[in-house]
This record gives C-alpha cells, structure tokens and sequence, in this order.
C-alpha cells in the first residue's frame, strides 16, 4: 500500500513538524500566579518556570509533554514504515497511554487557578493546537499499535 493510502503515515510526519509548532504556541495566559506572572504560557515557558519552583515536576512535565509525545510519534512512525520491528507494539501501547498525560496537567493547573481564585486565567490557541497532537497522535499510532 502506497503513502497515498496511508493517512496515518501523514498525520505522524505532520505531527513531526506541529509538535514543536505546539510546544511554543502560547496555551494561556495566566496573572497573579505564583511562578508564570502575567505572562503567556507555552509547554516549554512552563517547564522552564516550573525548574525555579520545582525541578522534580518541570522534569515530569517536559517527559509528558515533550520527550514522550515525539518518541511515540517516531516509533509510530517507524513502525507504519516497518523499520521497527513488531515487538515494539507494545511499547507503543504503554507511550499511547500517556499521552493524555500533559493534557490533564494543563487542564488541571487551569482548574485548580480558576477554583482558587487568586489570579487569573484564559486559555490560548496553543491548548487547542496541543490538544489536537495529541489527539491526532493517539489516532494516527493506532494502526502500528494493533
């Protein structure tokens, strides 16, 4: 089956290029909140904010949302292309279900700033076009995941 037929392979060599594309893009912006102030939040401004207060969470949220999304995009990706052996599958299983991971921390940093309060927050186009890789990461690896 050609390229043409395979719109999974498309979808992860978009996602190749919009990941980083997403991890710039502003997700909020939040003000009066302890570590990000008044200022637009991206996945990669957020892990930087987050080294000063908490190394051990800036970590977790950089595995989350950066290293673990693109791995799985390339292993995915790889194994469509059937560079990867088939032994990987389930690696790619355990990748996929993580992917929601850095969504649900964004949704509840969002959440938890609204309840409390004190500052505030509006969500930014970066939420969405996140989102959406993330969404289109989990549909596109399903077929190498099978």
């Amino acid at each position: 089956m050609g390229l043409a037929r395979r719109p999974e392979l498309w979808a992860n060599l978009a996602l190749l290029v919009l990941w980083p594309v997403a991890w710039w893009a502003p997700l909020a912006s939040a003000g009066l909140m302890p570590w990000f102030g008044g200022r637009e939040l991206s996945v990669l401004s957020a892990v930087e904010g987050l080294w000063e207060a908490d190394r051990l969470l800036s970590v977790l949220v950089a595995l989350l949302a950066v290293v673990l999304p693109y791995a799985k995009t390339c292993a995915a990706l790889a194994l469509l292309a059937g560079r990867l052996p088939a032994r990987m599958k389930p690696w790619l299983g355990w990748l996929s279900r993580l992917a929601m991971a850095d969504v649900f921390l964004v949704a509840l940093y969002i959440v938890l700033a609204k309840g409390v309060g004190v500052g505030w927050v509006e969500t930014g186009w970066g939420l969405w076009l996140f989102t959406a890789c993330v969404a289109a990461s989990i549909w596109s690896s399903r077929p190498a995941a099978a």
